[in-house]
């Protein structure tokens, strides 16, 4: 590949749409790897961006938006004509067509529909009311279906008067239905271009084929690829009817995106996927959402320090320890908190488990918290001189280790119960309830033995 001749292609991008020359960008475009790419569209200002989709063939514009995140197309879309837009997602694979009319709001999405092509609309319109990460939602519908009762001969003659539908078709499979669109059986390429003309695609065919529902969810899917090494696996309605195929490469690109997001939500930037060509006022409303809740969190834990002032004026040395139980408690916590949240996406615990879960992470929280605490009061000791230190410390860790791992293991279930994101509450609720009962333990482990300390 010809590598662009800046370092920063989105100024080289910028000259050319300032002078209107549609075929210079379009040849420099072409020229830009993936990733250069993202970079120098996320640096343009909107109207250029919407400048640079009106001014590339439709083609190649949604080349240009398979390389860029979802809400940032979203975004560009929302400033599209209708008509252009409609042109530019007609050229788009039919999942992420779904994904980008599901980003946009109703009016947006209807109005570009109702320019697409019909066949395209048909489809898109389906999968636009799939959720995301469910099979539907993941599909594509540009597959090789094939009718049971045709012959070798037949099907070639298909393949060959519709080369070009097909060239964009990732084809290693043919997918075999009855007359009412029943998925019966899957068929190797290299089975019919070996097979003779007259021989019926039915006695080709692997029959009883393996297949998923269209509504199940990511966490199976990824179980699904993981026990099979298929790279694609046909999607079927209640009816068994076939509906499209999803691509082991999207599952993966799925599971991906859903831990990134999941990411965003448990630092409280929550609304959404947020990249930094977003509105200013949209990206400081998200996060700020999430601030503002923290700072009553954190007042309720700040409020025990408050009931034992004195008790921290006589001794000062446990400053030093507040932060350091609290955040290590903290992390033993967010490793319980991370487990629950992995089982539960993989279906090895469900949320009336509760005891089980606590019996499970008091075991591994009284090991550690005896652990983390002698190693505490064996610091406290050296320090300071004074064993009653070590010992108001180390049990302080000790006992808020054990609560730690037994909230973080327990909240994920709870929130999941009554159907609350664990992801993006379980670490603030952790987060207080590890700070207050941290510094209650050791304040008031230290008021009950002030004399020994002072």
């Amino acid at each position: 590949m010809v590598q662009p001749a800046t370092q920063e292609p989105w100024l080289e991008i910028q000259s050319l749409l300032a002078v209107g020359d549609a075929a210079a960008v379009e040849e420099f475009v072409e020229r830009l790897a993936s990733s250069e790419l993202s970079l120098a569209i996320s640096r343009l200002s909107e109207d250029e961006r919407s400048q640079l989709l009106t001014i590339l063939p439709s083609k190649m514009a949604a080349d240009v938006v398979e390389q860029i995140p979802n809400v940032q197309a979203a975004e560009l879309f929302e400033r599209l004509d209708a008509v252009q837009a409609a042109a530019i997602i007609d050229e788009l694979p039919s999942s992420e067509q779904a994904d980008l009319l599901g980003d946009l709001d109703d009016e947006d999405a209807n109005a570009i529909l109702r320019h697409m092509d019909p066949e395209e609309a048909a489809d898109a319109r389906r999968l636009y009311h799939y959720e995301d990460d469910v099979a539907g939602g993941l599909m594509v519908t540009e597959f090789l279906q094939i009718a049971q009762d045709s012959s070798v001969e037949q099907v070639v003659q298909e393949l060959r008067a519709n080369a070009d539908e097909y060239s964009d078709y990732d084809i290693q499979y043919g997918y075999v239905v009855d007359q009412v669109q029943r998925l019966t059986g899957v068929l190797r390429m290299r089975d019919l271009l070996l097979a003779r003309g007259q021989t019926k695609i039915a006695n080709l065919m692997i029959t009883h084929p393996l297949s998923v529902p269209d509504h199940a969810p990511l966490e199976e899917l990824i179980e699904f690829f993981d026990s099979h090494g298929f790279l694609g696996v046909p999607i079927v309605d209640p009816q068994g009817a076939l509906v499209g195929v999803v691509q082991r490469s999207a599952v993966d690109e799925a599971a991906a995106d859903k831990q990134d997001l999941d990411y965003l939500k448990s630092q409280g930037i929550v609304g959404g996927e947020e990249i930094r060509s977003l509105p200013t006022w949209l990206r400081a409303k998200r996060r700020l959402s999430w601030l503002s809740v923290n700072i009553l969190l954190n007042v309720m834990a700040a409020s025990v320090i408050a009931v034992f002032q004195d008790t921290l004026s006589a001794v000062i040395a446990l400053a030093v320890f507040l932060p350091i139980i609290s955040d290590m408690s903290g992390c033993s916590g967010s490793q319980a908190v991370a487990v629950s949240l992995r089982e539960l996406s993989l279906g090895l615990v469900r949320t009336n488990e509760l005891l089980r879960v606590w019996l499970k992470e008091l075991a591994v929280g009284l090991i550690n918290g005896v652990a983390l605490g002698l190693l505490i009061s064996l610091v406290a000791m050296l320090w300071k001189g004074n064993p009653y230190l070590g010992l108001v410390v180390g049990t302080a860790l000790a006992l808020n280790t054990v609560v730690a791992v037994s909230i973080g293991g327990l909240i994920p279930l709870i929130l999941k119960r009554f159907r609350i994101d664990p992801a993006i509450a379980a670490g603030p609720i952790l987060t207080t309830i590890t700070d207050m009962c941290g510094f209650f333990f050791v304040l008031g482990l230290a008021t009950l033995m002030l004399d020994r300390l002072v």
